[in-house]
C-alpha cells in the first residue's frame, strides 16, 4: 500500500500516541497546522519534517522516500528552497544599495549643500561618524546572514576601498581645488575601513553561529 508523507506523519504520531496538540507544542505551531499537514492541506518544511523525525522516533528515509516517489511534495520543497534563495538574493542588493545609498547622498551634500568651513566640519563627521556607522552595521548584516558565504570577507576591502575613496572625494578633493594641487588618496584609509568592516563582519558571523547552534539543539 502507498502512503502519502500526510498519512505517514499521521501514523507517525498516532504510533507514539500523540495528541495533535502535544505535536504541535513541539514543533512550536498550531494545532490546525499539523491537521493541515496530516490531511495534505498544506505541506511542511524541511526543518519541521525533521524535528517530526526526531519526535516520532522514525527516519527521514521513511517519511520522505517510501514506495512512493511523492513528486508534488518535492516540488514544494523546491519551490520553498527557489523562494528563499531568491529572497536571500534581493536582501543582499538591498544591503549594499542601503551602504551605496548612504555614500552617494553624504557626497552629494558634501559637495552642493555645504560651503567654506561647514564642508569641513561635515566631511568631518561624514569621514568619523556616518561613514564608519554604517559601514559596521552593514557588515554585522552581512555577517549574521552569511551572504557569500566565505566570499563575505572579500567586501572588507569594497568597504576599505569606499572609505578611502569618500576621503579623498570630499575633504581631500575639495583641498586639492581650493589650492590647485593634487594630492595622492591616503591609503591607509582602505585599511582603516577593512578594519572596521571586519569587525562588524566577526561580530555578525557570531551571531549567526549563535542562532545556528540554537536552531540545531531545538531540533
Amino acid at each position: 500500500m502507498e502512503h502519502d508523507i500526510g498519512s505517514k506523519i499521521k501514523a507517525a504520531r498516532l504510533e507514539k500516541k500523540l495528541t495533535q496538540e502535544q505535536v504541535a507544542e513541539i514543533l512550536g505551531v498550531s494545532r490546525q497546522t499539523i491537521s493541515n499537514w496530516e490531511n495534505e492541506k498544506s505541506y511542511p518544511d524541511i526543518i519541521s519534517v525533521i524535528k517530526m523525525s526526531d519526535c516520532y522516533e522514525v527516519s527521514l528515509d521513511y517519511l520522505l522516500k517510501g514506495e512512493q516517489k511523492m513528486k508534488t511534495y518535492y516540488d514544494y520543497l523546491e519551490e520553498s528552497t527557489n523562494v528563499v534563495k531568491s529572497n536571500a538574493n534581493r536582501n543582499k542588493i538591498i544591503t549594499i544599495l542601503s551602504y551605496m545609498l548612504v555614500w552617494a547622498i553624504a557626497m552629494i551634500v558634501f559637495w552642493f549643500f555645504t560651503s567654506g568651513s561647514d564642508a569641513m566640519g561635515y566631511s568631518l563627521m561624514f569621514l568619523w561618524i556616518i561613514l564608519p556607522v554604517t559601514t559596521f552595521v552593514v557588515s554585522i548584516v552581512i555577517g549574521k546572514n552569511d551572504f557569500w558565504k566565505k566570499g563575505k570577507w572579500a567586501f572588507t576591502l569594497f568597504f576599505g576601498v569606499m572609505y578611502m575613496l569618500a576621503e579623498y572625494g570630499t575633504f581631500k578633493m575639495a583641498n586639492n581645488i581650493a589650492f590647485d594641487k593634487l594630492n595622492a588618496p591616503d591609503w591607509g584609509m582602505i585599511v582603516a575601513g577593512a578594519i572596521i568592516s571586519a569587525i562588524g563582519m566577526l561580530l555578525g558571523s557570531l551571531c549567526n553561529k549563535k542562532r545556528n547552534k540554537q536552531k540545531n539543539q531545538d531540533i
